[in-house]
């Protein structure tokens, strides 16, 4: 981490920024400090020091505008402008992760300090799967203790502003706070952005309910952030008790878990899940212990049935091995190390029951919530088409969702069928239907948990629930494998509402859907609905039963009825009978 350090010498003396410059007592010597690295020059002359100073007094006029100072609960943070104008805080550490033995242990608090911390750092991640380590010339910095938060300020006089906390997707096994960037939100001056990492794959999710290896650290590390930002976001100049917490896929499950959370209550205020739900069969662990006992095998280690040394296995086993092992793409759209119910043991828990019972007691606070999916979500799975296709055909039970459960063969057989013609007809997997393929793994994984936890919301008298599908494909997008259709991927309302990188070479009429999207979303992080009742958009009035209405967004708004139709009614029937409910580790 990077920290100013002044030097405590009794001589003339200029700070600024990351800049220190210390003249010795008979002008021979200077010291310039720059962010704690002491360069030492010899002036020629005084006209040289002359120079120096004006040229320090400029620097130190123009640092006053370029660098912000706050004071926060660990000590003085320094930020600077960027060049959109707004303020950015980079890397400050909001709590501390435990290592060593303690790797999965929750997190610590952050540490403190006396001098102005430099928030300049970009781009550190928490250590995870490494397929490539320089994306369009961005090193990235994987450290374990990575919990690190970004705050994005815009230049406005207005203070006690909403604040969006943005939670990053990838299955929970990937990413870092800065794979999206808010500058078009916050160039309106109406929010505070807060970004941050948090533990990823089995270092924030191996679950044993054991003492040492409780579960659920990475989620932890999300309250501790949430807990950080109660304390310090208003000396940023926002409004602790305007919070809305925010992500996509993974990033959508774990705010709506947040949202049931009792380790939560009180930390948020507003909810924005997209195309993730606490409800999705890849959510939440169906069984902690069992994969636990897969990974451990992976790794050669064969005593997977004594608890103890398994705890003491994974305790003991760096890092960098356990990463090692490729878990992911899971034929059932299973995620090994997510979310679990934890064992109570006397800790503080994130998650004591599964979400579809905590939403049927209504055991929540029913806040404002924001939540949809892309029409095509399961574009998502077409890297697997041509290997899963015929693998479908001859075995089709493999792809059933991980939390179905059938009393005996014959039984799962006939469900499985029953999907199977329900999707295909009488017609195998193939290149012909694609498109149903795509409509398959759109419910499976990401749609149908969407679907049941809004049900389960308005059952329990939730009357904040604003639904939504995005539909729109752009012209410029290139066609789904063997057919002449484009379609809306996996969150791609995300991509339509934070920054592209290439943004002034977008279509018009995709510059125009992000601009709608924009506004629509930051209405809901200001006023608690994405149509306020003055507005020029189509009215959008909360879901009600047979969760009807919702909003499709495509080129054009339009309010719709019987969200997923009869594929949400197909699943429901489904999972009334068969559903095979999470379980805390034994």
């Amino acid at each position: 981490m990077l920290m100013t350090r002044k030097l405590k010498y009794d001589t003339p003396r200029l700070h600024m920024g990351g800049v220190d410059i210390v003249l010795s007592n008979d002008i021979k010597l200077l010291r310039i400090v720059i962010d704690g690295k002491t360069h030492i020059q010899h002036p020629r002359n005084i006209m040289w020091w002359q120079g120096i100073v004006v040229c320090t007094y400029i620097a130190l006029v123009m640092s006053n505008e370029m660098w912000r100072i706050i004071n926060i609960d660990q000590g003085p943070v320094k930020g600077y402008r960027a060049t959109e104008g707004h303020f950015v805080f980079h890397g400050i550490p909001y709590a501390t992760a435990p290592t060593g033995p303690n790797k999965f242990k929750p997190p610590l608090p952050p540490p403190t300090w006396d001098e102005p911390f430099a928030a300049v750092q970009r781009f550190v991640l928490c250590p995870q799967m490494i397929r490539n380590n320089n994306t369009n010339n961005v090193i990235f910095h994987y450290q374990e203790d990575c919990l690190i938060t970004n705050i994005y300020v815009p230049d406005t006089a207005e203070s006690n502003l909403p604040v969006v906390v943005d939670i990053h997707g990838g299955a929970f096994q990937f990413g870092h706070g800065q794979m999206r960037t808010p500058l078009n939100l916050l160039k309106t001056g109406k929010i505070i952005f807060v970004n941050f990492n948090y533990r990823l794959g089995p270092h924030g999710f191996l679950c044993l309910g054991t003492k040492d290896i409780p579960g659920n650290a990475g989620m932890k590390d999300q309250i501790a952030l949430l807990r950080w930002v109660q304390r310090n976001i208003a000396s940023f100049g926002g409004n602790p008790n305007d919070v809305t917490i925010s992500g996509c896929s993974a990033g959508g499950s774990a705010v709506d878990l947040i949202m049931i959370s009792k380790l939560a209550k009180g930390l948020f205020h507003k909810i924005s899940a997209g195309s993730g739900s606490s409800t999705a069969s890849f959510s939440v662990q169906v069984d902690p212990i069992a994969n636990a006992k897969m990974i451990a095998k992976k790794l050669n280690f064969i005593d997977t049935d004594d608890l103890g040394a398994l705890e003491n296995f994974y305790k003991n086993l760096p890092l960098e091995k356990l990463l090692s092992v490729d878990f992911l793409n899971e034929a059932n759209s299973a995620t090994v190390f997510a979310p679990c119910i934890e064992r109570n043991i006397g800790q503080e828990m994130f998650l004591d029951d599964y979400p579809s019972n905590i939403l049927l007691h209504g055991e929540y606070p029913r806040v404002p919530l924001l939540i949809g999916i892309t029409k095509m979500e399961g574009m998502y799975r077409l890297t697997n088409f041509e290997s899963w296709k015929t693998m479908m055909n001859s075995n089709f039970s493999m792809f059933l969702p991980e939390d179905l459960i059938f009393e005996t063969d014959n039984e799962k057989e006939f469900i499985t069928e029953k999907i199977k013609r329900f999707y295909f007809g009488d017609e195998p997997v193939s290149e012909k239907n694609v498109l149903k393929y795509v409509d398959y793994f759109t419910d499976v994984m990401f749609a149908y948990g969407v679907a049941k936890a809004v049900k389960l919301h308005v059952e329990a008298g939730h009357k904040q629930v604003y639904l939504f599908e995005y539909a729109y494909a752009d012209e410029n997008d290139e066609y789904i494998m063997h057919t002449t259709k484009r379609g809306a991927t996996h969150c791609a309302q995300r991509d339509a509402l934070m920054d592209s990188s290439d943004e002034h070479q977008l279509s018009d009429a995709y510059k125009q859907m992000k601009t709608l999207m924009r506004e629509l979303w930051l209405n809901f992080f200001t006023t608690g609905k994405p149509v306020p009742e003055v507005s020029s958009y189509p009215a959008w009035p909360p879901v009600g039963r047979n969760r009807t209405p919702y909003m499709f967004l495509d080129r054009e708004m339009m309010l719709k009825s019987h969200f997923l139709q009869d594929r949400a009614f197909f699943w429901d029937e489904i999972y009334e009978k068969y559903y095979k409910s999470p379980k805390a580790p034994y």
